[in-house]
């Protein structure tokens, strides 16, 4: 794999409700105390889960963005969003693609998604591709449409007998310009030894003055192992060997004191090592593809904790140390071969793992979750090799997961945070 240009386009933007309901189109949804609600359904609609053949009615509202210009020729959209969905209620998420004044794409969804697996299985939808773009669960592709601009729709939808509707607090979207970088699809995020493309790293450019206090930084993140789960619970995509993305995002909200109480999760039976961690799995599995490395859904799980969650794409470990500096630990998204990077001796298609620190050298400082148990979480890695990896194997996707009390680091000029 070839480092990504760290130069190159990439910008996040998001709408936060109820403040921003005005910027866009509603339909049948208003401004709650928490964010966007179904005040007055727009629209009756009767949905077949395909995972389980049950058809149920909903009463439906929208809410549109306007068309957000980017400035430069999209390659992917990721979306994200934070959102509650009690039992009988989804949201259905979907993005579009524009130049100048005109949509050059239909509508994809990106995801059917609720809080729990009551109302629907929660699940990413496969089979949507044509000639301006395709989809690969989490992410839209442009293949053959011209980008330059985005809109995203979001449907909330809402049994009638259902004693409390969906709210909608943020979403958002991270577009990207071309990188000659093939992320895998969540299906190969899986954390576990495996086959992985190879190829050549190049070093990254140099680390300049944002940097900031990171150097020698540490964030006494939690060490949680997934590997302590592989002889245990399976039904959400494969136990331990595949559960690095849920175990990520379980280190960090504990991090934060934010994690779900004992009670939410004495559901888990036989408890085993972490529950939480099961937990966790069960809360951000996609079951269109059989795994739990969707990285919306992993940020809509954190999100439901009372936090500040989102996807995006940082352009070098730069960037990254400026969320260290200001006190945020990162969940990065990698995918290297056996020796690529010293100290990750295994092979992966796709894998998360837990950016906690610098070396006062510059190196990353990690929380991996794929180790026996967890005194073998925390390592220390080559800063030019795990930063080829990271930005080679997903185009720099982290996850950033935080309270609001927490401010972000000060953006660049064109921002992705």
């Amino acid at each position: 794999m070839t480092a990504v240009d760290p130069g190159r386009d990439v910008t996040y933007h998001r709408f936060r409700f109820p403040a921003d309901l005005h910027l866009g189109t509603a339909d049948g949804v208003a401004a709650g105390p928490d964010g966007l609600v179904l005040h007055t359904p727009a629209d009756r609609l009767d949905h077949t889960d395909p995972h389980s053949g049950d058809t149920a009615g909903y009463d439906a509202a929208t809410w549109t963005s306007p068309v957000v210009p980017v400035g430069f020729a999209v390659a992917e959209l990721v979306p994200s969003w934070t959102a509650d969905a009690p039992p009988g209620c989804w949201l259905r998420v979907e993005v579009r693609g524009w130049a100048g004044d005109a949509a050059t794409t239909g509508w994809y969804e990106l995801g059917r998604w609720a809080a729990d697996d009551t109302a629907i299985h929660r699940s990413s939808v496969p089979g949507q591709a044509d000639d301006a773009a395709s989809v690969a669960a989490d992410t839209l592709r442009v293949t053959g449409a011209t980008v330059t601009g985005w809109q995203v729709r979001v449907t909330l939808l809402r049994r009638p007998d259902a004693p409390a509707g969906p709210v909608l607090r943020t979403v958002g979207v991270v577009a990207s310009a071309g990188d000659g970088t093939s992320p895998g699809t969540p299906a190969t995020r899986a954390g576990a030894p495996g086959a992985a493309d190879g190829g050549p790293v190049t070093a990254p450019t140099p680390v300049g003055t944002e940097a900031g206090d990171a150097r020698g930084r540490v964030l006494d993140v939690p060490r949680y192992a997934q590997r302590l789960h592989a002889g245990g619970e399976t039904r959400w995509g494969g136990g331990g060997d595949s559960w690095c993305s849920p175990t990520c995002v379980s280190m960090v909200l504990d991090f934060w004191g934010a994690g779900p109480t004992p009670d939410r999760y004495a559901w888990v039976a036989p408890p085993g090592p972490r529950p939480v961690v099961v937990h966790a799995a069960r809360h951000c599995y996609d079951h269109a593809y059989a795994g739990a490395g969707n990285w919306a859904f992993n940020t809509a799980y954190a999100g439901l904790h009372g936090g500040d969650a989102f996807v995006t794409r940082l352009r070098s470990l730069a960037e990254a140390e400026r969320f260290v500096a200001a006190g945020i630990p990162l969940i990065v998204s990698a995918a290297f071969t056996r020796g690529q990077v010293p100290g990750l001796d295994y092979d992966t298609r796709g894998h998360l793992i837990v950016l906690v620190g610098f070396t006062a050298d510059g190196d990353p400082v990690l929380n991996d979750p794929y180790a026996p148990d967890d005194e073998g979480v925390r390592r220390t890695v080559p800063r030019a090799a795990f930063e080829a990896a990271w930005q080679g194997g997903s185009g720099g996707v982290v996850y950033v997961v935080r309270p609001e009390s927490v401010p972000l680091p000060p953006a660049p000029a064109q921002a992705n945070w």
